[in-house]
């Protein structure tokens, strides 16, 4: 059990009112760009709350709430320029994403989804409202000095919200100098977290390969070069990168996931042209760029050894997201306060996942963190029979709040 004290305490109050928040979200999931609904939701929230100040339409549908603090600073030691000392962490950026998925739910209880194809398979309905939850603290106790910017983000699933939020300015309008955000993670039981310094998930690149060659008639073959034949030899020979190619002590995986080409009501007719669809998946740089230069070479030699042409679209969607040390570590201890130490999980395994936060840990430093919630209450992200713990939801909203607030207060000469 948690420590039932300080912020958990103070949220507990309203558990009640984080979980009719969380299922309304649930019942009315918005995709990536079009979280209108959603967006009104928070900014009304927010504003009841009493944020300072409230801005909407930020990377299209994304929203920031800013609260500072009621707390005086004190000046910032000498530090060596670049560095993040917590000592001169003068804002703290807390980010939850927002939309949905284009999953038709199997769930059959009173919150399910009222959008036919599209529900929230994630966990963003929670992740915003344990934002909200902390917000409301937040800006009811305001025991910080400096200004926290709860920011809600748009089109996390494979959209890239967190990159257009960016290009719209976020960190120079909302300057900040650490920034956190958090996913629900089923595969922890309720009251664990989990994240580890440096790589927590993959960087998520899409590859497209386009096979051309003669086609023609299937009972003369001889006749032809075939791309489906072409493909397979191609679908084969790519598994060799990560064998063969990349140091067994380096994390990377190459799937090709979809394959088109031809009608499956024209069992005799050999296609002109085969695409294949995939992702790498890769935590260096380095092994990101051996991995396409491979890709390129194997995609051209295996077409021209049969005659037919190819050509290789490698588009890189997610950087890695990379936690920084020094305030992962400040993460893990602000969590161990919360939950005992016994529940942090320090070094956690990397995912092969992606995400867009990414973007942000690019930026400013910062820590991704997972929160467990267990099975119980659905099944496993992406599924349609998911759902988001409600019991974790006060959790959740202190460990945000805890970041943001024993940062904020160390700069004020405190320790809150």
């Amino acid at each position: 059990m948690w420590n039932l004290t300080g912020p958990i305490q103070h949220i507990s109050n309203y558990h009640a009112e984080l979980t009719r928040v969380r299922r309304d979200l649930h019942a009315h999931p918005e995709l990536g760009f079009a979280e209108h609904r959603t967006a009104q939701f928070v900014a009304t929230e927010l504003s009841r709350y009493g944020a300072d100040e409230v801005h909407a339409g930020i990377g299209r549908t994304g929203v920031v709430g800013v609260i500072r603090g009621r707390l005086d600073a004190k000046p910032c030691p000498d530090v060596p320029e670049g560095a993040a000392a917590e000592s001169c962490v003068r804002a703290v950026g807390l980010r939850a994403d927002m939309d949905a998925l284009p999953i038709k739910e199997d769930n059959d209880f009173p919150w399910r989804s009222s959008k036919g194809g599209v529900m929230h398979a994630c966990g963003h309905d929670g992740h915003t409202a344990m934002l909200l939850g902390a917000a409301r603290y937040l800006a009811a106790t305001r025991n910080f000095a400096g200004t926290v910017h709860c920011i809600f983000q748009p089109g996390e699933e494979g959209l890239g919200g967190a990159k257009a939020m960016m290009d719209d300015g976020l960190f120079e309008r909302f300057p900040t100098d650490w920034v956190f955000s958090m996913h629900n993670w089923p595969a922890l039981p309720p009251g664990r977290i989990g994240l580890t310094p440096g790589p927590m998930m993959a960087a998520a690149d899409r590859i497209t390969i386009k096979v051309t060659a003669e086609g023609g008639h299937g009972a003369h073959p001889y006749m032809t070069i075939d791309p489906v034949l072409v493909s397979a030899h191609i679908i084969t020979a790519v598994q060799s990168i990560v064998a063969r190619n990349v140091n067994p002590l380096d994390e990377a995986v190459v799937s090709i996931c979809a394959m088109q080409g031809g009608d499956l009501s024209a069992m005799s007719v050999i296609p002109r042209q085969v695409t294949l669809v995939g992702t790498v998946r890769t935590f260096r740089a380095e092994v990101q760029a051996l991995v396409e230069k491979r890709l390129g070479r194997i995609v051209q030699s295996v077409a021209q050894a049969f005659g037919a042409s190819a050509e290789l679209h490698y588009e890189r969607i997610y950087p890695a997201t990379i936690n920084t040390p020094q305030v992962a570590h400040y993460a893990a201890e602000v969590a161990a306060e919360l939950v005992g130490d016994a529940a942090v999980v320090r070094d956690l395994p990397p995912s092969m996942g992606a995400e867009d936060f990414a973007f942000m840990l690019q930026a400013r430093p910062g820590a991704y963190l997972r929160l467990g919630q267990g099975c119980e209450a659905g099944g496993f992200l992406h599924t349609p029979r998911y759902d988001f713990n409600d019991a974790v939801l006060p959790l959740g909203a202190a460990l945000y709040a805890r970041l943001a607030e024993r940062a904020l207060s160390q700069v004020a000469g405190t320790m809150l």
